[in-house]
Formats: C-alpha cells, sequence, structure tokens
C-alpha cells in the first residue's frame, strides 16, 4: 500500500513514521512504534471481523451478524461496538479518544484467551497524547489496506522499520532483525515444512511463522497438519509476536513467558521436524566463562565460546532437531570461517554429515543493516529416501558427504530505494537447484554453475580447512573484470552525499528541538 503526497510515492512505513513523529515531545522516538503498532492492530482485526460480517450478510444470515461463534468457527474475533475500527474513527477527536482505545484494547483482549498478556494495557491513557496528533495518526492507519495482501507481515515490517529509524538507541544495539518476506520464502520453499513440528527458538515478531503458513497454503496444504513452537527474549517483541499470530488465526506454544532460550529453554523435550531462525548475528557474551559448560546441548562437541552465540544457536538448533528433521537459519558470514572452538564445531558438523546447503545471500537484504549473511540448511536425514511434499513424490539420494554451496550475490531487484529483495524467480531457481541437487536422478538434472552453485565432496572440505565459504568452491570467471568502477564510485558518491545530507538535517532537527525549549545553540 502506498500513499502519494506532492507526487512523491511514500511507502506505508514510512508515512506511519511520519505521522507518528508528530507526537514528539509527548512520546520518545522509541516509543512510536508500540503507540501504533497497537492502532494496526485495532484496525487489522476490525477489518477481518467486518470482512466476515459482510460475508453473513451476503449468505442470508444477517441475524448471526452479533453471535461469538460464527466469527471464532473461521478464527476472526468478534468485536464487540466499543473495539471496533470505526467506533474509533468516530470518536477520534473526542478529549477521550485514549481512553477510548484502551479499552477497546482490553475488551478485545478479555474476550480472546489467545491475547492474554499481548496487548497494550491502560497505556494510550498514561502518554497524555495530543487529541489532534492521534486523530491524525488514526486517519493515516484509516488508509491502510490491511487484507490487500494476505502474504504481507504489516505488523513485522512497521516494528522492523521503526527499529531502523531508532536504530542508534536500542535496534542495532539489541540486533533486533525482521527478517525479510523473501528470505522466509526462500527457506520455506527449500525444507518445504507441510507437516510435523515447526520451531523459531528466537521467533521475534513471529514473522517466520507467518509466511511458513503462507507458503502451506499457497502449496495447497493444511495448516492444521503444522504445530507452532516458539520462544523470545525481548518482552514487547514476545507480546507482538503473540499479537501478530493471533490476528491471523494461526495458534502456537511461545512459552509462558519472554525469556532467555539458552538459560530457560521453554520446549525442553520438543523435537522439531522443521527450524526456521534468524538468530541475533554475533551476539557477544551470551554466557559467562563459568556456565552452561555441560549442557546437554553441545554434547559430543566443545562448548561454544563466550564471545560469540552463533554457535550455541547451531547447537541448540541441531539438538532440538528430531531424527528426520531439518533446518534452515540467517547466520552472518563470520561463522562460516571462525577458528578456534568453532572450527571444531564446524568441523563435527560436517563429518557427522548434518550440514547440507550453504547459500550466501545478497547484501542490502534487511532494513536494520547491509551486514552481508547465509542461509545454512542442516538436515538430520541425509539418506536415501521417499519424500512426498504436497502430494508429489520425490526419490532423494544420500548426500551424508555432500554439500551444496550457492552464491546469490548477483540476484535480486531493487527494493524500495536502497534494499534489494530475491524475485519469485530467483526464489524458484535456488529452490529448484537444491531439490534437483537432492533428487536420486540428481546428475540428469543438476550440474555444478560459474558464479551460482558447487557440489563438494568431503575430501574438498578437508583441504579447504573446514571452510564453509562458498567462493572458496564455487567457480568465478573474471567476476573482477566485468565490475564498472566508474558506475561504483558514482553509487558511493551518492550514498555519501545522502548520508552527509541526513546529518545536515538531523543536526537543523536537534538544533530546533533545543531552540523550542528556550535554548539556543551555535556552532
Amino acid at each position: 500500500m502506498t500513499v502519494v503526497k506532492n507526487k512523491k510515492v511514500k511507502i506505508v512505513e514510512e508515512t506511519l513514521w511520519d505521522s507518528a513523529n508528530k507526537l514528539r515531545g509527548k512520546v520518545e522516538p522509541a516509543e512510536y512504534k508500540h503507540v501504533v503498532l497497537g492502532l494496526i492492530f485495532l484496525k487489522f482485526v476490525s477489518d477481518k471481523f467486518e470482512k466476515r460480517k459482510k460475508e453473513l450478510i451476503t449468505e442470508g444470515k444477517e441475524k448471526y451478524i452479533d453471535i461469538v461463534e460464527f466469527y471464532t468457527s473461521k478464527n476472526i474475533f468478534y468485536l464487540p461496538e466499543v473495539s471496533r475500527w470505526e467506533y474509533l474513527k468516530k470518536n477520534a477527536k473526542q478529549n477521550d479518544i485514549a481512553l477510548k482505545i484502551d479499552t477497546a484494547l482490553a475488551t478485545v483482549e478479555k474476550n480472546n484467551p489467545a491475547l492474554k498478556g499481548a496487548l497494550p494495557d491502560n497505556y494510550y491513557s498514561r502518554l497524555d497524547l495530543d487529541v489532534n496528533k492521534l486523530a491524525s495518526l488514526i486517519d493515516t492507519i484509516n488508509n491502510i489496506d490491511t487484507l490487500k495482501d494476505d502474504e504481507q507481515d504489516i505488523i513485522g515490517r512497521v516494528y522492523e522499520y521503526f527499529l531502523r529509524k531508532f536504530a542508534l538507541a536500542e535496534g542495532k544495539g539489541k540486533g533486533e532483525f525482521y527478517t525479510p518476506k523473501c528470505i522466509v520464502k526462500l527457506i520455506a520453499e527449500m525444507i518445504e515444512p507441510y507437516k510435523g513440528k515447526i520451531y523459531d527458538p528466537c521467533c521475534g515478531s513471529g514473522g517466520m511463522f507467518v509466511q511458513s503458513i503462507n507458503f502451506i497454503q499457497n502449496h495447497h496444504g493444511n495448516k492444521k497438519d503444522i504445530s507452532i513452537y516458539g520462544q523470545e527474549y525481548t518482552s514487547t517483541t514476545y507480546k507482538l509476536a503473540k499479537m501478530n499470530l493471533a490476528i491471523r488465526g494461526i495458534s502456537a506454544n511461545l512459552g509462558k513467558i519472554p525469556d532467555n532460550t539458552f538459560f530457560n529453554d521453554q520446549h525442553e523435550d520438543l523435537k522439531a521436524d522443521f527450524i526456521m531462525a534468524n538468530p541475533p548475528f554475533n551476539q557477544k557474551q551470551w554466557r559467562e566463562a563459568n556456565e552452561l559448560t555441560q549442557d546437554a546441548r553441545w554434547s559430543g562437541y566443545e562448548v561454544p565460546p563466550t564471545g560469540n552465540a552463533n554457535y550455541a544457536w547451531i547447537l541448540h538448533m541441531v539438538s532440538k532437531l528430531s531424527e528426520n528433521g531439518v533446518a534452515g537459519f540467517i547466520l552472518s558470514n563470520g561463522a562460516l570461517s571462525g577458528g578456534g572452538e568453532e572450527l571444531k564445531i564446524r568441523q563435527k558438523l560436517i563429518e557427522n554429515g548434518l550440514v547440507e546447503a550453504v547459500i550466501v545471500l545478497p547484501r542490502n537484504l534487511f532494513y536494520t543493516t547491509d551486514i552481508s549473511v547465509t542461509l545454512w540448511i542442516i538436515n538430520k536425514n541425509k539418506r536415501e529416501r521417499t519424500f512426498q511434499p504436497d502430494g508429489v513424490v520425490k526419490n532423494l539420494r544420500n548426500r551424508e558427504h555432500e554439500y551444496l554451496f550457492m552464491d546469490l550475490r548477483e540476484m535480486g531487484e531493487p527494493f524500495e530505494k536502497k534494499f534489494i529483495q530475491l524475485t519469485d524467480d530467483d526464489i524458484k531457481k535456488v529452490a529448484e537447484t537444491y531439490h534437483n541437487w537432492q533428487d536420486i536422478d540428481w546428475k540428469e538434472k543438476y550440474q555444478d554453475k560459474p558464479e551460482f552453485c558447487y557440489s563438494a565432496k568431503l575430501e574438498e572440505l578437508k583441504k579447504k580447512g573446514f571452510s564453509l565459504a562458498p567462493s572458496k568452491y564455487i567457480e568465478f570467471v573474471n567476476r573482477d573484470e566485468n565490475i564498472d568502477f566508474d558506475e561504483k564510485m558514482n553509487n558511493l558518491k551518492q550514498e555519501f552525499s545522502k548520508l552527509l545530507s541526513e546529518e545536515e538535517n538531523s543536526k537543523k532537527e536537534l538544533l530546533k528541538v533545543f531552540e523550542e525549549l528556550g535554548y539556543g545553540i551555535k556552532f
């Protein structure tokens, strides 16, 4: 959804930020996301309620439009009038609109057990917001068609965008990254989570689960065949995940409380068929030197180093896989070739036949970081077997000591100015390559391609010091000679000019705030 203003097209997240920014003074920028997301939630559930209400009227069941069961049977919240968006919009300029919003949220939560503890409690009243500015924000959110694209995780995207806007204070410092839809779609297309238990040990706002269910529905599967488990450390994000899943009718066990996965694993006995995750990148000092040294999750491996949690996340996920389980997860590229204890763990993972595929992704996929990342596929069952997803029989060969490397850095298309996203064609190409490589007739369906993919043997990995960097195995042909350095320098110049301009604008805004407070500053 886009909003046109002065012939400049703005993405919905940017428009919402501009509207929330008008609350400056009463609300800190770090709070904007909570103010906005509570209202988006109410708009979302109201849109679904009104859609179902119209269906009942069309079906000649108008006398049932206020019977709760006719909504809950379709995984839709029944909303009393005080919780409906139309009621809030009609009263947006009333002096007690903040109280009405709090009442709407409290009423929805009270009537829907799945939302227990997920929604803001008496939040808007406590903020003492300017009525006109709050009304303006409601008007902006009113223009969002939350049902236009069911595959879009609007709540997750807005949350992550606001983190980026306030990144210096809390976003980058905490390593909170909303996983772009294209990455989740790629993981789902590769590991094919049709039936069984799906787990995400660091589930954030629940975006992995949202896209997993979309994958199942797009392939004519049944979401009732899936059980969802997750855990999240940050309290606000935990609540957001519960909210995000509840409005989509997705049942999930996210643990009783938000908590640290390493120190309070709330799914201790879980054995998952599929794991999809985007753990915090390069998490430092995740444990003290004497903590978790005898943890069962690292049994048979070295204890992950205290200075970086990447391999702790890997071993945690390996310990959670069922006998035939498969995991797809994102890590920073540094995990591909680190030394010390990481090298020893990586060597054992490789020799134990767990690593199946390593795919380096394009840069600039994330809102909050331009760090280069890699998709890992860990598979506990690489032996010859028959697999039947989506009604299609696949005969898989024994791949116990073979490893697929892929490089997608030349893939993708521009997305929202300076970002990149993988296209559906890109995702299809990568997933088909992976599945052809797995196939029992792989020699007829798969071949190594320079600058794209390579199938390596264990002996090759040993010679490369058990590095999993795809660039060490994939053949590259004159890539440097194909670089247009003038174009690269011009792009860098434009980026640098933009950064300087943004810095100057930030300085002006800061000076304006001090002037409004009566303290002029001169440089």
